[in-house]
């Protein structure tokens, strides 16, 4: 439960201080905090009132995102240089041209990465900049600045992450345990 609101009020953050401008990205997280917020409120309901179906499909669903992120913060924990820089690349071709230039702004630097498979785009990325630094005439590339601190990030990323898988297993067994155990108001001459 907590996991989900924490996404929820990271992304109303992140929209209300201009951070990220993509209505989709907020969108997704927010989309994925609900989601996380229901199916412990499933839980919750479930365990109050001794209902096994639903605290079976909370342990189903649960151990599905157990597996998902538990697979994704192992890949953020493996994932080389010369990975991001194949990730950084198909992720700038995906983006918007004002998301594109949103970033450029915030982080002071123009263009992804100035290499010849993608010199065409570096250089339209490079007329569309509208980073303060592009006034200097001396502007370092958005791909450099990611990558100096994209190794790190997914280290923490990666580290919450099983962190938070852990707990979610955790909580799938707990489910277990208390999905077995008799409810006391029932009629203990009642044979189900």
């Amino acid at each position: 439960m907590l996991v989900g609101l924490l996404l929820i009020a990271v992304a109303a953050w992140e929209k209300g201080f201009g951070l990220v401008s993509s209505i989709h990205i907020i969108g997704g997280v927010i989309a994925v905090g609900v989601f996380l917020l229901l199916i412990a409120i499933v839980g919750l309901i479930g365990a109050i009132h001794h209902h096994q179906v639903m605290l079976f499909f909370y342990m189903v669903i649960l151990f599905i995102v157990f597996l998902f992120q538990f697979g994704v913060s192992c890949s953020c924990l493996a994932m080389n240089q010369g990975q991001q820089v194949v990730l950084l690349n198909s992720t700038w071709g995906m983006l918007e041209n004002n998301t594109k230039t949103d970033l450029e702004s915030q982080l002071n630097c123009c263009g992804l990465l100035n290499v010849s498979n993608s010199r065409p785009q570096f250089e339209a990325d490079l007329e569309n900049c509208r980073a303060p630094c592009k006034k200097q005439g001396n502007c370092p590339t958005c791909g450099d600045k990611m990558l100096n601190h994209a190794t790190e990030a997914l280290k923490i990323l990666g580290g919450v992450g099983l962190f938070f898988s852990f707990s979610e297993i955790l909580g799938v067994w707990l489910a277990v345990r208390y999905r077995n155990q008799k409810d006391p108001r029932a009629n203990p001459s009642a044979f189900l």
